[in-house]
């Protein structure tokens, strides 16, 4: 491609993604397509010569972007958000072009520096403690994998200097932790039978006294207790669990502390609701993702270390053909987590946070959270719908209830839901909890206002009513 067909389309396509910006509400928000209908449109083979951009720009449209369900959509109510915005879009473009490969300082000095910087104002923005250092890992279940590596490192040294023994060592998290914890613990080595799911409370939080229960049942057999995983807003419920209990226990036990708050750590730039995060002294590693909450193309996980040595020791690897004159001067970001080659992610949320600034983002975060506490009270004030979980974000976990028996409204709420998102107006999805089939209302993308909100709510309620006389 010479350099003027590619400024043409670089115009176009940034034409084109203005635009998508500007009107993806009218898109359906679910991609009507049966399972094989796009590949039965793609060839078999490549092709053997080059194809015209514009070939390639109008496949994209009439092939590819039916198919595609469209999360920024401001009728996104599924999963959790995972949000963009124009200055991060821009920054990404600005990456692709440079292309850079910043595993190592030397391999992109900017880029390595950069996250020093982006990482310490995020530190700072959610109030985390004094003296954490953090790096950017693609993915919350990533950056999970990474702290149970390097409480796995920490604790096999500790017996092998200590005894010289090799022993079982164990993990903890609550029964509401995110499902990557055990694909996690598999991948880590300690083995899904040396993981322990800890009773939850009337709010699915973590119950300390149980975990404390299981840790010294575990030390009684000889085990080595190596992690727990607590979470700051639970996938299914967006529970707190208790951190200051927690940390004491662990502190007790000499046992890693990770936090995984994925979803609601971006909470924490509101003064407001720092208080999810007393006991935070304890935590040896915390985790959350700028990339749903925090208005940064996916992907983007910022994960914070009380220890960086302890991080390091865990990944670091000194080849000769990456040994530089100035590494004992710089951070080598290879050597804080599971990657050799980087993205220069950095730069996007460099953008994104100079772009909004604090209050910004606080604005934004709030607005989504008022959103949910008006849904919140729609609910609460509906005689046939009830909540069924606690609001502290903007997720609402809430049922159709008109009084049936459990095993019916676990089926009239499975009904309710498809008929909801068939109407491809909206989209919403589902978790259980307590055994009762619940739908989730999360509220968070960057588009979304009220009006929005509120269409959802008349969809379900009229989906409900016809459901009901059936």
């Amino acid at each position: 491609m010479d350099k003027e067909t590619f400024r043409e389309f670089g115009y176009k396509f940034v034409d084109w993604v203005t635009d998508y910006l500007e009107d993806v509400e009218k898109f359906p928000v679910m991609a009507r397509v049966k399972p094989g209908e796009i590949r039965e449109k793609l060839p078999d083979e490549p092709p053997q010569e080059g194809e015209p951009m514009e070939r390639l720009f109008e496949d994209f449209k009439g092939i590819i972007l039916p198919g595609i369900t469209h999360w920024q959509h401001p009728c996104w109510f599924a999963y959790f958000p995972a949000n963009n915005s124009p200055p991060s879009i821009l920054a990404e473009l600005l990456t692709a072009g440079i292309g850079a490969q910043c595993m190592i300082w030397q391999t992109s000095p900017a880029a390595a520096e950069l996250e020093e910087v982006v990482m310490e104002w995020l530190r700072s923005m959610l109030g985390l403690p004094e003296g954490m250092q953090g790096c950017i890992q693609d993915t919350a279940s990533t950056s999970t994998l990474v702290a149970l590596l390097s409480a796995r490192e920490r604790a096999t040294n500790f017996e092998s200097n200590e005894k010289g023994l090799k022993v079982p060592l164990t993990v903890y998290a609550s029964e509401e932790a995110h499902s990557s914890v055990e694909k996690d613990v598999k991948i880590a080595g300690y083995g899904r039978e040396n993981l322990r799911y800890i009773p939850t409370d009337e709010n699915f939080a973590m119950i300390p006294s149980e975990l404390d229960k299981a840790i010294a049942a575990d030390k009684a057999k000889g085990m080595k207790p190596a992690c727990v995983i607590a979470t700051i807003g639970t996938t299914s419920s967006t529970a707190i669990d208790p951190l200051g209990p927690i940390g004491e226990i662990c502190a007790k036990h000499g046992v890693w502390l990770h936090v995984d708050a994925a979803f609601a750590g971006t909470a924490a730039v509101l003064p407001e609701k720092r208080d999810m995060l007393k006991g935070a002294q304890y935590m040896d590693s915390f985790v959350f993702n700028p990339h749903k909450w925090m208005l940064t193309n996916f992907d983007c996980s910022a994960y914070f270390v009380k220890d960086p040595g302890a991080l390091i020791r865990t990944f670091e690897i000194h080849p000769e053909y990456l040994k530089t004159g100035v590494d004992a001067k710089v951070k080598n970001f290879r050597d804080w987590g599971i990657q050799l080659g980087r993205r220069f992610r950095a730069l996007k949320l460099w953008f994104v946070l100079r772009s909004y600034g604090v209050e910004g983002i606080q604005e934004f975060v709030r607005k989504q959270i008022s959103m949910a506490q008006m849904f919140k009270k729609w609910v609460e004030a509906h005689e046939n719908f009830e909540l069924l979980a606690p609001v502290p974000f903007s997720l609402v976990c809430f049922r159709y209830n008109d009084g049936r028996g459990e095993e019916e409204l676990n089926q009239i709420n499975e009904k309710l839901l498809n008929e909801v998102n068939n109407t491809a107006e909206v989209f919403l999805t589902h978790t259980s909890l307590r055994g009762k089939y619940t739908l989730r209302m999360a509220i968070g993308q960057r588009t979304t206002q009220e009006r929005h909100v509120k269409k959802a709510w008349d969809i379900i309620v009229e989906s409900s009513e016809r459901l009901s006389r059936e």
